[in-house]
């Protein structure tokens, strides 16, 4: 079996994986369908940006489905904390993901213009909310979550809705909705070809730029203007999740602490910031392949920029920081880690294999002659 300490990181790794995963690979559903009615000037050239993403959305959802449940079974306290503090968010994101199978299936159903309008707004909501409701997120635990745990561990979210829109959080937010809409646009100049190519390249160039002076933005604010978690007393890393038994001390500036101790973690916000600028050059040069690449790193250079600021913290609490959920004290069992770790050593390397063998069976550019030849096309 393997060592208790090791297997908490490596379940910290494979969750960021399956994040990052899901980002790149639902990232570009979500941003075509924010970016419908801005590049889609008629009926036409929406059909073809619904069909690029059309093969791929529903397994490209298994990323998310997927991540769900490793927190689910690795970090159940995270889960259950974040589940009843993030309820009403977490509800607006699934419906808006929920209107999305509903509008690529029936969109197409009528030829009334109004008809397939509505439904254009409808999947524009199905992108642009859960872009911009994972970005908050990702704000808020970074400042801190208000939740509380009494001895028994039951925890308590004493903040609301509205008491997580704060400005970092909303920065985040449209950090969040800049990248991944660029990563539509970077999809579409491989998909497409035209009008719709030519205008993909120019969003892209404009939200590649605007990513990056977001992420810089947010960078400083982060290491100036945001107080971190400093854990204070000794850890036992073999020990029994349990994460009362533990002192945190809030700190100006702690979140950059990792940066002085790990150096090679510089890699992740480095990353971030060109990758973002070699999306924007390799987009006006029309180097569509490059330019998806680059967006995708982009992604991950992000989400491993707050992954590798706030280790070993997961979600920690403004109100009883001494409550913060951190890799060493909110996993689950010895045991079930293993056992999972065996599972997804199985099933995580088929997910991947499958998604290859779907994107490379799908290659190729959507036409629009190509609307009138199949009769199961959306």
């Amino acid at each position: 079996m393997i060592d208790y300490e090791l297997l908490r990181v490596i379940w910290w790794c494979l969750v960021g994986v399956l994040l990052i995963g899901f980002a790149v690979t639902d990232g570009f559903d979500l941003g075509v369908g924010a970016l419908l009615t801005l590049i889609g000037k008629n009926d036409k050239e929406r059909r073809v940006m619904i069909n690029t993403v059309g093969p791929h959305w529903d397994g490209n959802q298994v990323w998310f489905i997927t991540a769900g449940g490793a927190i689910f079974a690795a970090w159940p306290m995270i889960y259950a904390t974040a589940f009843s503090g993030f309820y009403l968010a977490l509800a607006l994101t699934l419906i808006a993901l929920w209107m999305r199978p509903i509008g690529f299936d029936y969109r197409s159903k009528l030829p009334n213009p109004q008809w397939r309008k509505a439904w254009d707004w409808a999947l524009f909501a199905g992108g642009i909310i859960p872009s911009l409701i994972f970005g908050v997120a990702f704000g808020n635990l970074l400042l801190g979550v208000p939740f509380e745990l009494d001895t028994t561990l039951k925890s308590t979210y004493t903040g609301s809705f509205f008491g997580l829109l704060t400005p970092f959080a909303l920065l985040t937010g449209l950090l969040s909705v800049a990248i991944l809409l660029n990563h539509g646009a970077t999809w579409l100049q491989m998909k497409t070809d035209g009008f719709i190519e030519v205008r993909a390249r120019a969003v892209s160039v404009v939200l590649s730029l605007v990513g990056v002076v977001l992420f810089v933005v947010g960078g400083i604010w982060v290491a100036y203007g945001v107080d971190g978690f400093v854990i204070t007393s000794t850890v036992d890393t073999l020990a029994t999740s349990n994460p009362l038994k533990k002192d945190v001390a809030v700190e100006a500036g702690a979140w950059m602490n990792n940066y002085s101790k790990y150096p090679l973690m510089m890699i992740a916000p480095v990353l971030g910031v060109v990758s973002g600028l070699a999306c924007a050059f390799f987009s006006k040069k029309g180097n569509a392949g490059m330019a998806f690449v680059s967006s995708a790193l982009f992604i991950a250079g992000v989400i491993l920029t707050a992954g590798f600021s706030m280790f070993p913290f997961l979600m920690p609490s403004i109100t009883m920081p001494q409550a913060s959920l951190t890799v060493w004290d909110a996993t689950s069992s010895h045991l079930t880690l293993n056992v999972m770790f065996i599972v997804a050593c199985i099933f995580v390397p088929i997910v991947l294999s499958y998604t290859a063998y779907s994107f490379y069976v799908m290659r190729g550019r959507i036409k629009n002659e190509d609307l009138d030849q199949s009769h199961t096309i959306y």
